[in-house]
């Protein structure tokens, strides 16, 4: 009869312990606080549950549907050149750049000199000769030792690193003939073209 008690006791500590197995005290991931996509939300001042994006959101996963996307192989250009797009591909490339790749595009920037691969220079022809498209795919997905720097840069930025890289590459290989004739006659004279 002693054993009885103990059962009784033990089958006593069993219902208490499953009495506390509640649905509600289960933590479930089908079973969480959340608001339906396009639902209304009291929570915020708007009353929309669905958030504006941030600014200089980068998204992925989407560029092929993005107006500035571009074929690796194409050599279009799809924003209108100003000098706006180039002060700001130079203030981008300065910042992502030109640790590696120089500020004058030779590949002698400051990583490069503590012992990293250097990256080619933009000014050999192989460089040069490629497309747009090549230039943008490189900065958004990598190429070698280089990672893609799609997080980093809206589409909007690579493409205005694509167009300063390019005045980078003009500035080292424009034929005289090229430039306007004030620019001709002061070279003629002895002077600098700048």
């Amino acid at each position: 009869m002693k054993r009885r008690p103990s059962l009784l006791l033990a089958l006593g500590l069993c219902a208490f312990a499953f009495a506390g197995c509640d649905y509600t005290l289960r933590q479930d991931m089908a079973n969480q606080p959340r608001q339906n996509p396009l639902s209304p939300a009291p929570i915020f001042q708007d009353g929309r549950s669905e958030r504006p994006i941030p600014d200089n959101t980068v998204a992925r996963g989407s560029i092929a549907d993005d107006a500035l996307f571009t074929p690796k192989d194409s050599n279009a250009f799809p924003l209108s050149l100003t000098q706006e797009l180039l002060a700001r591909g130079q203030d981008r490339y300065n910042i992502f750049c030109s640790p590696c790749h120089g500020i004058q595009g030779d590949g002698q920037g400051m990583v490069t000199m503590r012992g990293m691969k250097h990256p080619p220079t933009y000014h050999q022809d192989r460089v040069r000769n490629e497309p747009n498209g090549y230039f943008f795919d490189v900065i958004t997905n990598g190429f070698g030792a280089m990672n893609g720097y799609s997080a980093q840069l809206t589409p909007h930025d690579r493409w205005a690193i694509v167009a300063y890289v390019r005045a980078l590459q003009l500035s080292r290989n424009a034929h005289v003939a090229e430039l306007p004739a004030n620019l001709r006659d002061k070279l003629a004279a002895g002077g600098s073209a700048q």
